[in-house]
């Protein structure tokens, strides 16, 4: 059977580190179909279909910043997981805080993988990589 390509929201309020997690999944050769929104407010929007957003299909991931600007990245988490039509989509938070509290109250929420981002750029493709194997090529998605 032929896999679909993937739906990967992407959620971060940096638009160069959106380009850079991009050309990470390029260079991993995943071939992607990316919904970007740089804050919260426009991720829970797109993923309640509301107004623009209405005949946007749902994602099939989810990858958000922890430090957005208006509605954080814990309080969209709380949004995704609360929703019976979006808690199955696996939400990865990618974060530069290490900070156990973080990462604890992340997991709390029932994201699905934390990943602490690395300031290299080999390191930070060394981690998507690891990523996109496991959801891509080891788990199966629903749906």
């Amino acid at each position: 059977m032929a896999r679909k390509t993937p739906r990967i929201l992407l959620v971060d309020d940096d638009p160069a580190e959106v380009e850079l997690t991009q050309e990470a999944f390029r260079q991993c050769g995943l071939q992607a179909h990316f919904f970007i929104a740089l804050d919260g407010h426009e991720a829970r929007a797109l993923l309640a279909r509301e107004g623009a957003f209405a005949a946007v299909p749902p994602p099939d991931f989810i990858i958000i910043d922890l430090e957005l600007r208006g509605l954080s990245g814990r309080d969209l988490l709380t949004f995704i997981k609360r929703d019976e039509r979006l808690r199955r989509i696996p939400v990865v938070v990618v974060a530069s805080s290490d900070r156990q509290q973080d990462i604890q109250a992340c997991y709390d929420l029932f994201a699905n993988t934390y990943i602490v981002k690395p300031p290299e750029w080999e390191r930070f493709l060394e981690r998507i990589r690891g990523l996109e194997q496991y959801w891509f090529h080891t788990a199966t998605l629903p749906g």
